[in-house]
């Protein structure tokens, strides 16, 4: 088990070497191009194995217990060691970012966006995915901060050479929001190791701020708050993220909304719930109003994008649907309840699974037609996708009411556990105020429906004759491979979220008990 996650971790960034390395004889295929791209789709694919395996060896009996633990001291003189282990909040993550890296490589390797050398465009997918999974797997919050730094260069990279208009602009946005904001969150992440001790985040967590004054924990979660809330993205810091998933290549904007918005939240549970819990009591109304704020002003974004006429860029709707979606992580760990730090943790997973479909949806879209703008879809009738590309347009309807939060679909667990956790917040906290940010959501939920439902209107149906003549390809086999997984594991998790559940739930009461149950 510690052979399997330190594996997990190093194997992408030692795949990304080879991939920049010449092909074995005999394993050039066709082409140099092909070589590299079945190298990233093996890589992928491994890690995705090895994942799979560290879920089976995982001990199920006790995931609040962190396992496949790695402890040895790497900086002596700083005291940081090369810790890492999973427990049941970060386990689901792992499998899940190994797997969306699994199916983007295959994707990928039918359908390469333009740009330069083929041997980059994998490279840096590794490196991004070796980022990605260290962040949920380092135990160390100077490895915590490498880690999620070390994947905002491939994907700056990735949007501003393989992207599509405004690609450049958009990038350098993206660096410089990130950048900004994790300088502050490493002052932070500092001032509490070198108050606390240590940097070891297990022995902080079972700590619970004990060590660290009030003062402390305020300037702590203020900080490294602010780094987390960039990269979540939290209203008023999103604004970056809408241009990056515009311009960003269909994998990209997977990856990104998939698997990087994750980590932000991800910060907040593990490191800010348990190391700073009075700063964070303090700070939870204000995160829960900007939560709030957030779900009804994504919303209110994508019903104003889904005008006629509007020129509203179906990438860019997403990007904002990931704010409100994001919102519902936000309010649950707001709540400091064990309900509501559940429900974020499943939104987590379920928004990965559901708008990674989508942003694969509309890359397809966007292939077909040349323009993933709503008013050239639609035409003046409607884009008629039942009767053009039908499976193409049912897989569509279905991440679109997914992302609504059908009953019996992944979308629906996540947000309503948030907004239950708003209904009864922890004790000290302003229930009034989480009444105010708990009808809010309803109302998010409401507008959320409305601009989906317009969306499948507008584009799914209509009459195919009135349109202009397009021979329109449905799915193919390569598509089927990359998003089956994606539907299948949202139904499943919609009719089975005890499967999760049971994971995150004993992990999330030690959490907040500070490590003493």
């Amino acid at each position: 088990m510690q052979f399997l996650l330190a594996f997990v971790v190093a194997a992408p960034l030692l795949g990304a070497v080879a991939a920049l390395l010449p092909a074995p004889p005999g394993l050039k295929g066709k082409s140099p191009e092909q070589a590299v791209l079945r190298h990233g789709v093996t890589v992928t694919g491994v890690v995705l194995a090895a994942a799979i395996a560290l879920t089976v060896g995982f001990d199920h009996d006790a995931p609040s217990r962190f396992q496949a633990t790695t402890d040895i001291s790497w900086i002596q003189a700083l005291n940081i060691r090369i810790h890492l282990g999973i427990d049941g909040i970060s386990l689901p993550l792992l499998l899940m970012t190994a797997l969306l890296f699994f199916l983007c490589a295959i994707y990928s390797y039918y359908k390469l966006p333009e740009g330069p050398s083929p041997k980059a465009f994998v490279a840096l997918l590794l490196v991004l995915e070796s980022g990605t999974l260290a962040t949920f797997a380092v135990l160390d919050l100077l490895l915590f901060f490498l880690a999620f730094e070390m994947v905002l260069i491939p994907m700056y990279f990735l949007i501003a050479r393989w992207g599509g208009a405004q690609r450049q602009a958009a990038a350098w946005k993206f660096i410089l929001y990130t950048l900004l904001g994790s300088v502050v969150m490493l002052l932070g992440l500092l001032l509490i190791g070198l108050n606390g001790g240590t940097f070891d985040m297990v022995a902080l967590a079972s700590d619970n701020g004990r060590e660290l004054s009030h003062t402390t924990q305020l300037l702590a979660v203020l900080a490294i708050g602010i780094g987390l809330a960039v990269k979540t993205p939290m209203w008023p810091l999103h604004s970056w993220l809408p241009d990056a998933h515009t311009a960003a290549p269909t994998v990209g904007s997977v990856l990104l909304a998939g698997v990087m918005l994750k980590m932000g939240t991800y910060g907040f549970v593990r490191i800010l719930l348990p190391v700073t819990p009075d700063g964070m009591r303090t700070f939870a109304p204000y995160l829960g109003a900007f939560a709030a704020i957030g779900i009804v002003y994504g919303s209110l974004a994508c019903l104003a994008l889904t005008r006629k006429g509007g020129k509203g860029d179906l990438k860019r709707l997403i990007a904002y649907s990931s704010v409100g979606h994001m919102g519902f992580v936000l309010l649950g760990i707001a709540t400091l309840t064990p309900t509501g730090v559940n429900g974020a943790l499943f939104a987590n997973i379920a928004h990965g699974l559901i708008t990674g479909l989508l942003f694969f949806l509309v890359g397809a879209l966007k292939d077909r037609y040349g323009s993933s703008d709503l008013d050239t879809l639609a035409g003046a009738t409607g884009a008629a996708l039942y009767g053009r590309a039908p499976r193409l347009g049912a897989l569509l309807a279905f991440a679109a009411v997914a992302s609504l939060g059908l009953p019996g679909l992944a979308g629906f667990w996540g947000e309503m556990l948030a907004l239950f956790g708003a209904f009864d917040p922890a004790e000290g906290l302003s229930r009034p105020a989480f009444l105010t940010y708990m009808a809010a959501g309803a109302v998010g939920t409401l507008l959320t429906a409305a601009y989906l439902l317009i969306v499948v209107r507008r584009v799914c149906m209509g009459d195919p004759k009135a349109g202009p003549e397009l021979a329109l390809a449905d799915v193919q086999r390569y598509e089927f491979a990359a998003w089956t997984p994606l539907v299948a594991l949202t139904v499943l998790a919609g009719l089975w979220p005890a499967a999760l559940l049971g994971l995150t739930d004993p992990a999330v009461q030690k959490l907040l008990a500070g490590g003493n149950s």
